[in-house]
């Protein structure tokens, strides 16, 4: 069992770590393009996340630095009481223990994800991919060259290199104590964590968001907000669909200019039965495509009667990740806003500001689409669990 490290000792960890990201971004680079010119896979996202370039060293580097500036988010006091018989009783935040972190794809995870982890005082055990191994096993090593240098143990960091079945097998009965598994990536790895995990688990589920225009919207604000949806495919806060108020008045002008924007940003447009027969568009294939998450160039547009109906069609077909109206009118934002079942909820702004970043968390470990324990990004702050602490002297019940 490790014994909590000391926010001292955390921070200093977390700085020595952006120094040597910074002083070995060229080796982390180079090795990174082994990992791009072995994968031969044809998933663009993917391809997208997989690469460490000079941006993405900086991110991680500020990542770092950020985490080490925060405070810290173990042993904060949540509640306390003065029983009747004078004991004193608090409840303070507590470390999970350890943590299990598997992902797909991004080198940047072992850094961003461990030092959330780290901070919040947790154990990490990283299983990345086979597609970023390279890249991985040295952001690793700069971990462990971190930890040692100020004199705490190796394993607080480790890489689990483990095939699919030694996962599998590790999942259901793990060598070592897990507390908690996030795992970050598709449909289909999100599915096998959860069929074998036997600890709790948080889903960083799919995204799938909708954009509501409404009747009331201000057309340039909807094209700026639908357009900056699609400018990153690989983000789970991307928007894959847009519902435009069959109300809106100058419908048909608007719908035709945001299909030519769209496809100038090389978007491909598929429509409902409605919008494909005015525009010329290819018809999705069937309502079950309202389901589908793309993290692809492409995005539909349909017809929809109302805002309730808006809203309950988001309600059952999206992700439960992000979803954005646009509106002039408040009261009709506010009804949207709090019925739309979903993580984060925008009136008039990009779904892609659901991040840690950008809603002031500073970073993520995920974005969860649970409900518990955590809605939304997972930052440092709830990273933790609780524990209660009573002091008394003598106290019997």
């Amino acid at each position: 069992m490790n014994t909590l490290l000391s926010i001292e000792t955390r921070n200093a960890v977390l700085l020595t770590m952006a120094t040597l990201l910074e002083e070995n971004r060229a080796a982390i680079i180079n090795i990174n393009k082994k990992d791009l010119e072995a994968y031969k896979g044809d998933d663009i996202s993917m391809f997208d996340r997989l690469k460490a370039d000079d941006a993405k060293v900086d991110e991680m580097i500020k990542a770092a630095k950020h985490l080490a500036s925060q405070a810290d988010p173990v042993g904060v006091e949540r509640f306390s009481f003065k029983h009747d018989n004078g004991m004193q009783v608090y409840n303070k935040t507590a470390s999970f223990g350890t943590v299990l972190i598997i992902y797909e794809s991004r080198p940047d995870v072992t850094v961003e994800a461990a030092g959330i982890a780290f901070k919040s005082g947790n154990k990490i055990l990283l299983k990345g991919g086979k597609e970023s191994l390279h890249s991985n096993l040295k952001i690793v090593e700069l971990w462990h060259k971190a930890l040692k240098q100020h004199n705490a143990a190796t394993d607080w960091v480790e890489y689990l290199q483990f095939n699919r079945t030694e996962t599998q097998a590790f999942l259901e009965k793990p060598t070592q104590k897990v507390d908690l598994i996030v795992p970050r990536g598709g449909e289909r790895l999100i599915a096998f964590v959860k069929q074998h995990a036997t600890c709790p688990v948080i889903i960083s589920g799919r995204g799938n968001n909708f954009v509501y225009v409404s009747k009331n919207a201000d057309l340039d604000i909807a094209i700026d907000i639908i357009l900056n949806g699609k400018s990153k495919i690989s983000a789970c806060n991307a928007v894959d669909k847009v519902l435009i108020d069959e109300n809106l008045p100058h419908k048909k002008e608007f719908i035709n200019q945001l299909i030519s924007k769209l496809n100038d940003a090389k978007i491909t447009v598929l429509g409902d039965a409605i919008v494909a027969k005015n525009h010329q568009l290819e018809q999705i294939s069937s309502n079950e495509v309202w389901y589908e998450e793309f993290l692809d160039y492409k995005i539909v547009i349909g017809e929809i009667a109302s805002n309730e109906a808006a809203i309950s069609m988001i309600n059952k077909y999206a992700g439960g990740h992000s979803a954005a109206i646009i509106s002039k009118n408040e009261n009709e934002a506010k009804l949207f806003m709090e019925n739309v079942d979903t993580a984060a909820v925008y009136h008039n702004a990009s779904t892609r500001f659901t991040d840690g970043g950008q809603l002031g968390l500073g970073g993520e470990l995920a974005i969860s689409t649970d409900k518990l324990h955590q809605r939304g990004p997972i930052g440092l702050q709830h990273l933790v669990t609780n524990k209660w602490y009573v002091h008394g002297n003598g106290q019997i019940r």
